[in-house]
């Protein structure tokens, strides 16, 4: 099983194990300032992670309102941080893989973890912060959602071309499905090169290899990159965010495409005519976590936000909303009937072990990247 630069294999990854850790749970005594305030505090992060009503659950029993501002990349996050010097937000969501680029940067201030009641949390996954996220004071980091990034389509206008209905990545580039398929650029060019792996135009493992060093990479995403340009006549759409997925889907001429698993299987919940499934070269598997920057001023309201975030009935709600996972133990049993459909139809087999956890992105790694998805998306 491949290891994780955190070391979270594919298989813990997932895996929901007993409660462990040694950090108390948060009691009401612990947040009561924060109750007591009717104050308000600033949350940056992913557009749909966060459903109406459980923002307006939270407010209703804390008098805390919650000023959303939704983005649609780690470099939003990132950048809107640098420029601040780590204000203008009490609360953000960095995805786990991001770890090494954040440490360099001092702009994350350390959990109280004796506030964050982490015992609620999956195991493996509440590990990665003091494993990724320490940097030496502390993790700055905890789990909040995770999820794949996999195939979507149309039930009714598209179906994998194989035998056993599992899709491939390859499909996306297809002359076949030309003029209605979608990607992200980044991640989309990083899984034609798993699809290139099968069919033998690079060599077993140069995906991965690509992170160990910036010649690596430039080698390795020249042939990538060479190889996506000749076939981006194919694609339909190249999408940012939840949103531009679900209407490429719906209303774009999308048919199929590489997208997150939340925004088409919450589609799928409310009976369109969209599914999601992991494909044979393996879903791209992350963890988007929670982080308070070194200039948050609303703590007490940040932890407050955490403790109801971290209750099982909260999250298995919210589940149901935006249609990704939760890390929370037991949050499943409080999802409806729909999500426990949808995640046994996404992941059949071996998928769940097949996953592919997105490495940790060396500081060098997103500029270089970015050159090579410029190049792309200019041609």
């Amino acid at each position: 099983m491949t290891e994780t630069k955190n070391g979270v294999n594919r298989r813990s990854f997932l895996k929901t194990g007993t409660t462990v850790g040694a950090a108390a749970l948060a009691t009401p005594a612990l947040v009561s300032k924060a109750l007591a305030s009717s104050g308000e505090l600033t949350l940056l992060d992913w557009s749909d992670y966060w459903p109406d009503d459980l923002l307006a659950g939270f407010e209703a029993e804390t008098g805390i309102k919650v000023n959303y501002i939704g983005i649609g990349s780690n470099e939003e996050i990132i950048n809107k941080m640098k420029a601040s010097n780590g204000s203008g937000a009490d609360i953000i969501g960095p995805t786990n893989n991001r770890n090494l680029q954040w440490g360099p940067l001092d702009l994350l201030q350390p959990w109280d973890m004796s506030r964050v009641p982490i015992d609620k949390a999956n195991p493996a996954m509440a590990k990665i912060g003091p494993d990724g996220w320490d940097f030496g004071k502390g993790s700055t980091w905890i789990p909040h959602i995770w999820g794949t990034e996999g195939m979507a389509w149309r039930t009714d206008l598209w179906a994998p071309a194989s035998a056993d209905g599992v899709p491939s990545y390859g499909e996306i580039w297809a002359d076949e499905n030309a003029g209605k398929t979608m990607i992200r650029a980044h991640s989309g060019m990083l899984c034609a090169g798993l699809y290139m792996e099968t069919i033998g135009e690079l060599d077993k493992g140069a995906v991965w290899a690509a992170y160990e060093s910036e010649d690596n990479f430039r080698a390795t995403w020249s042939k990538i990159t060479d190889w996506c340009i000749a076939r981006k006549g194919n694609l339909k759409l190249i999408w940012n965010d939840a949103d531009s997925q679900k209407n490429g889907l719906l209303n774009g001429g999308v048919v199929v495409g590489q997208t997150w698993d939340g925004p088409p299987l919450a589609l799928k919940t409310a009976g369109e005519p969209v599914t999601y499934q992991a494909p044979k070269e393996g879903a791209m598997a992350w963890v988007d976590g929670l982080a308070l920057p070194k200039g948050a001023v609303n703590i007490d309201e940040a932890y407050a936000l955490v403790e109801y975030a971290y209750r099982p009935e909260v999250a298995g709600k919210a589940i149901d909303k935006h249609g990704y996972n939760s890390p929370i133990l037991g949050a499943d049993k409080f999802a409806g009937d729909a999500y426990k459909k949808n995640f046994a139809e996404a992941y059949p087999g071996e998928a769940l072990a097949n996953l592919n956890p997105w490495p940790a992105e060396p500081p060098w790694y997103a500029d270089v990247r970015t050159e090579f998805v410029n190049k792309f998306k200019s041609a």
